[in-house]
C-alpha cells in the first residue's frame, strides 16, 4: 500500500502565543473548514489541547456523505508542535504533524500529513482524481481564511 505525503507551509504575520492558541483549540478546526463539508465536533474539543485528547466529529467530505472522525492528540511540545491521528475514519492512515516556529515578523506553520487510502488498488486510483485534489483545496481554503483571520505574511 502506497503512503502519501502532504506538505504545507505558510507564514503569518502573528506571535507564537496567538498561532498556539488559535491552532491548539479544536474548535477552530470548524473555522478554518470549508463551509461545504459541514464540520460539527461531536465530543472532546471541551478542554485545552493536550496528549490522549480524543476529539470525535463528523464531515462531509465528498459527495454529501456524512463521515464520522475520531482522532487522537498523541504528541504536543507547548507552542512548537503537535501530532493528530485517526483512529477512526475515512483514511487507511491519517498522521498529521502541525509546527510552529518563531520567524523575523511572525510565525511559520508547516503541516506534514501522511496518509494512505483506503480500498486498495480502487483507493490508489481514486487518489490523483478524488482525493489529493481535494486535500490541496481544503489545505488552500486554510491558507485563505488564515490569511483573511490574521493577515499576510
Amino acid at each position: 500500500m502506497k503512503i502519501y505525503r502532504l506538505h504545507k507551509k505558510q507564514n503569518l504575520p502573528i506571535s507564537v502565543d496567538t498561532a498556539w492558541q488559535f491552532l491548539s483549540d479544536p474548535n477552530n478546526l470548524k473555522v478554518i473548514t470549508p463551509e461545504y463539508m459541514r464540520f460539527h465536533i461531536l465530543s472532546g474539543a471541551d478542554r485545552p489541547m493536550y496528549a490522549g485528547q480524543i476529539i470525535q466529529y463528523i464531515v462531509t467530505p465528498i459527495l454529501g456523505i456524512k463521515t464520522k472522525w475520531i482522532t487522537e492528540i498523541t504528541h504536543i511540545a507547548d507552542k512548537q508542535y503537535f501530532v493528530d491521528e485517526q483512529r477512526f475514519g475515512p483514511y487507511a492512515l491519517w498522521h498529521h504533524k502541525h509546527f510552529i516556529k518563531e520567524i523575523e515578523g511572525g510565525v511559520e506553520m508547516e503541516d506534514i500529513i501522511d496518509y494512505k487510502v483506503p480500498f486498495g488498488i480502487l483507493g490508489q486510483l481514486a487518489h490523483p482524481i478524488l482525493v489529493k485534489p481535494k486535500l490541496e483545496e481544503i489545505f488552500e481554503y486554510r491558507k485563505q481564511k488564515l490569511e483573511t483571520i490574521f493577515g499576510s505574511y
